[in-house]
């Protein structure tokens, strides 16, 4: 298991993320799911967060991270 870990104290931060376009409209399919994902890939590796799963569904996207 994936701890972090100092003297006196032990964590693991894990964080479920939905993103939705207003209204919930269905537009995250073909090269628009292929760009957001992307993004939210490069944007993920910069801040050092990990992805441990996503998904990508027509009118939202799920995320769940580790920080």
């Amino acid at each position: 298991m994936d701890k972090n870990t100092l003297s006196h104290t032990t964590w693991e931060c894990k964080y479920h993320i939905v993103f939705a376009p207003k209204y919930r409209r269905q537009v995250i399919y073909g090269n628009i799911k292929a760009d957001v994902a992307n993004i939210l890939s490069t944007l993920c590796k910069r801040k050092g967060v990990e992805i441990i799963e996503a998904e990508c569904c027509s009118d939202h996207i799920h995320m769940f991270v580790r920080i």
